[in-house]
Parts: structure tokens; C-alpha cells; sequence
């Protein structure tokens, strides 16, 4: 009996063992990458599309083969939009999931809450979002927008007589680091262009402010001293009631336009765009232009999210921080090829030079030392469907400058990527 026993625990184990090996095996088979976007907060408007447009652009690679032979498998986490829970996630997603990349953040004050981890433990982010500059790190890759490749081109083109030649400027954020720096950019290249004090406004409210009864009252009366437009950098889901109080007022675009940066297809959905006609977005990016690649990219979004059942299906729309995303996934999985691994520094090396077909219409490349995109600039024209039409956009893609030359002392500032203080 004794025998028997032994021999059935010697089994047993030996059962154990080969099952815990087998899952060793099918766990290593697959390469695990996470996905770190608000899903809820003032920021869901926004990051929900970015996620599932993450977890479509996965879906596309699988069906090709993977990369390296492997499956990716997508670890999506809820940072709620909550700053600092956004470093707590990416670190999980580092340490305990062992992710080989994380596509996520939109806000600024998200990304630079969880800048100290990756650097720390070597991780590898890619940002999808236009952002302020000032900030090149060896551990993230800029798949948005620089100052110089959307705010100085949009409001250049405010000035323009096409754009309407506006004289006075009301910049009105968001109050965190994004608006205010890039407005602290705008500022500065107004000032070169002999714009006085006088004629620039600047507020902001917080994050999930609703009340802009009095900005807007504020912005009619601003512009009576001259003709105006108004520079948005508000983020989230405060787009819709202030759209709809510049409805409610009145305020046209013909009177005074808004140009807006944080404002694009999605955020239009749940808003009667029709009193919105004319105002204007900068990005380098948008469903409406007309390609091939796009066309694909388009259908493709509309047939995952009708697949999927996701909310708002039937009026799914693209924007330009969901093709950044699916632009950044694609030229990840590109290196991760090239390098045969998918080990960060093996990786960053690969992706210094690579180039992407994008939806855009343009052949996209990471650049070779700055690890920002070179990007298309576009301006576009709210129409009544809430789609817009391009009114404006560069000949070609236009290489990032991160460190803005309207800000003193950053002709001092290094062209390659380093660590943040």
C-alpha cells in the first residue's frame, strides 16, 4: 500500500508539475502589453475610444500572426481619471503584469504622474495625445502632436486673412500643465507677432468644471474691442457645456471662432452641432479626409465597434488621438520585429527611423533622436453632421520641435532623449 501511495503521489506531482509547466509555456507564448486609460471620470469622454481602438489595433496584429510568432494580449487597467492612480496602474502593469509596452495617458499632469515609474524601471510608453513640449524622455515615445505641429500653425492661420485675420485672443484651459504651458507658448509667439497684452485674455477653470455662462459672456465682451477668436485647451467632458453655452448665447463663428485643441470627433457626439458650424479644430488627423488607408481605417472602427456592441456604436466616429494610437501600436509591433524581441532597449533602438502608412493620407516617421512622430498639420471646420471639413493643412508631415523656441533657454536644451530630473 505504501508502495501503491507513493507511486500515486509521485504521479500526482508529476501531473502538477507538467500542468504548471504547460501553462509556463502558454502564458511565455504570448506577449502581454497594457492599455492605461481613464474608463470613468472627467476623462472617459475622451480615453474610452482610445482604449478600444488599443484593443482593435491588437485584434488587426493577432490576425496577421502576432508579433515575433506571438499573440499580444492586452491587460487593461481603470485609472480612473485619478492622477495619481495613474502612476499606482502603470506601475501594476509594469511589475506585476509584466507588460513589454503600455499605450495610455491623455492629460499631461497623467503622463508625467507616471514619467518617474517607467524611467525608474525602464518601462516603455507611447502617447497618443497633442501635448505642451518641454519634455523628451528616453522612456516614451510622442505619437501626438508638439506645439509647433498644431498650436503655433492654428493660430498662424487665425491671423492669416483666410483665417480671418483675428486681432485679440482669448485663451481659455483647462488648469493644468498642457494649457497653461502651451499658452505660455502662444503667449510668447503672439508677443513676436506684435500682439499687445492688452489684446490677449487668459482663463482657466478645473477639471469637470460645467458653468461657462460667464466666460462666454466675458468672451462677447472681450471681443468688442476687435476681432477675436478664442484658443480652447479645455479638456474632457467641459467641452460640451461650453459648446452648448456659446449656443445658448449665440456666439457664432462668424463673430467669433474657436479654434479648439482637445475637441474632435468623439467629443461632438453627445452635442447639437449645428449652432457649432465653423468653429475649428487643430489636429493632424481627421475622419473625413479622403484616402484609401483612411477609408479602410474608418470602416474597420465602425464594423469592431458595431461588433462589439460598443456604446454609441451606431454613430462611431475616429479622431486623430485614436489613429496616434493605432499608428503607435503598429510602429511598436514594427520594431519589436526588427529587434526580434521585444526588450525595451532593443526595442527603442529599432524604432528610431521607423515609418507608418497612416490613416492620415501621410507616410509617418518616428524620429531618429526626439522619439516624436513627424506629423501633418490640419484644420478643420465643424460641419452640421458634426464631422469636419479641412480647411488648411501642410504640404507634409512637419518634424516635432519638443523644446519650443518661444520659451527662453531651450536652445540650450538637448536634441536626443533623456531622463527627466
Amino acid at each position: 500500500m505504501k508502495r501503491r501511495s507513493l507511486i500515486k503521489a509521485f504521479t500526482l506531482t508529476a501531473s502538477i508539475a507538467a500542468m504548471g509547466m504547460t501553462w509556463t509555456v502558454q502564458a511565455a507564448e504570448t506577449i502581454k502589453v497594457g492599455i492605461l486609460h481613464s474608463l470613468s471620470g472627467t476623462m472617459a469622454i475622451s480615453e474610452t475610444s482610445l482604449k478600444d481602438m488599443a484593443l482593435m489595433t491588437i485584434d488587426e496584429i493577432n490576425a496577421k500572426g502576432g508579433v515575433n510568432g506571438k499573440m499580444l494580449e492586452p491587460v487593461v487597467v481603470d485609472p480612473a481619471s485619478n492622477w495619481p492612480l495613474f502612476a499606482e496602474k502603470g506601475r501594476q502593469l509594469l511589475t506585476q503584469d509584466k507588460v513589454a509596452v503600455v499605450f495610455g495617458c491623455w492629460t499631461s499632469v497623467s503622463r508625467k504622474s507616471v514619467l518617474p515609474v517607467f524611467e525608474e524601471l525602464n518601462g516603455l510608453l507611447f502617447y497618443p495625445v497633442q501635448y505642451e513640449g518641454e519634455e523628451m524622455s528616453p522612456n516614451v515615445f510622442y505619437t501626438g502632436a508638439a506645439p509647433n505641429q498644431q498650436a503655433i500653425p492654428a493660430v498662424e492661420y487665425l491671423m492669416s486673412e483666410e483665417g480671418g485675420s483675428a486681432k485679440r485672443y482669448f485663451l481659455l484651459g483647462t488648469d493644468y500643465v498642457y494649457p497653461r504651458t502651451t499658452n505660455k507658448i502662444l503667449r510668447s509667439f503672439l508677443h513676436s507677432k506684435g500682439v499687445a497684452d492688452k489684446d490677449i485674455e487668459e482663463v482657466y477653470t478645473p477639471f469637470g468644471h460645467s458653468d461657462y455662462q460667464t466666460i462666454v459672456a466675458n468672451i462677447k465682451k472681450f471681443s468688442a474691442g476687435g476681432k477675436t477668436a478664442v484658443i480652447s485647451t479645455v479638456n474632457g467632458d467641459s467641452n460640451v457645456p461650453f459648446y452648448k453655452e456659446l449656443a445658448n448665447q449665440g456666439l457664432k463663428a462668424t463673430d467669433v471662432p474657436v479654434v479648439a485643441f482637445s475637441v474632435g470627433e468623439e467629443e461632438l457626439r453627445g452635442i447639437d452641432t449645428k449652432p457649432l458650424v465653423g468653429n475649428l479644430a487643430a489636429w493632424n488627423y481627421f475622419e473625413s479626409v479622403e484616402n484609401p488607408a483612411n477609408k479602410k481605417f474608418v470602416a474597420d472602427w465602425k464594423a469592431y465597434a458595431k461588433k462589439h456592441n460598443l456604446p454609441g456604436a451606431d454613430k462611431a466616429v475616429t479622431n486623430d488621438p485614436m489613429e496616434a494610437t493605432y499608428v503607435g501600436i503598429h510602429m511598436w509591433a514594427q520594431a519589436a520585429e526588427k529587434a526580434k524581441s521585444t526588450d525595451v532597449d532593443k526595442v527603442r533602438e529599432a524604432l528610431a527611423g521607423q515609418t507608418f502608412a497612416a490613416p492620415s493620407g501621410y507616410t509617418l516617421t518616428m524620429d531618429k533622436t526626439n522619439h516624436h512622430l513627424h506629423k501633418p498639420v490640419m484644420i478643420g471646420e465643424i460641419q452640421a453632421d458634426g464631422q469636419f471639413n479641412v480647411v488648411w493643412q501642410t504640404e507634409g508631415p512637419i518634424r516635432a520641435q519638443p523644446w519650443s523656441p518661444f520659451i527662453p533657454g531651450n536652445d540650450k536644451k538637448p536634441e536626443y532623449a533623456v531622463k527627466s530630473n
